[in-house]
């Protein structure tokens, strides 16, 4: 384990973080405070920060009673990569996602994230479903973890 910190963004300081590393990883599709707010009263989020270095972020949507599936994200910024850092913001999602019940265990990943993706199958996920939402122009990936 490395020395990382992890915070719920509770405040608008580290709100603007999961913002930052969210919109820089995901630039087809930028989100506002109001809408980290509204994520963050539904999911559980999670900021990465290495002493006071921001790392990443990660996101567990919860089950959903129907299904009992849940998703797991975990988003490193490109200059962190390659320390083992995604491992754990994605050891620590999985692990809240089967405190909250899941059976199923899924990720959606934009189609030109070639690391997360490779992370993505690395770790036992294959692909389920290609689209494109609404206005963008580059694909999303839905992956299952067999």
């Amino acid at each position: 384990m490395s020395d990382l910190r992890f915070q719920q963004p509770d405040d608008d300081v580290a709100l603007r973080d999961w913002q930052y590393v969210h919109n820089v990883i995901i630039p087809t599709h930028i989100l506002s405070m109001d809408e980290i707010r509204e994520r963050a009263q539904r999911n559980h989020l999670e900021v990465a920060y290495l002493g006071d270095v921001l790392v990443g972020c990660s996101t567990v949507r919860p089950p959903s009673d129907d299904t009992l599936t849940a998703t797991v994200i975990a988003r490193v910024l490109a200059r962190h990569r390659g320390h083992g850092f995604g491992e754990e913001l994605y050891a620590r999602g999985l692990s809240r996602a089967r405190e909250l019940g899941a059976e199923v265990i899924e990720t959606v990943i934009l189609s030109s994230n070639e690391d997360g993706l490779r992370f993505a199958r690395k770790h036992g996920f294959t692909e389920i479903e290609r689209y494109l939402l609404p206005g963008e122009t580059i694909p999303w990936i839905d992956l299952r973890l067999a």
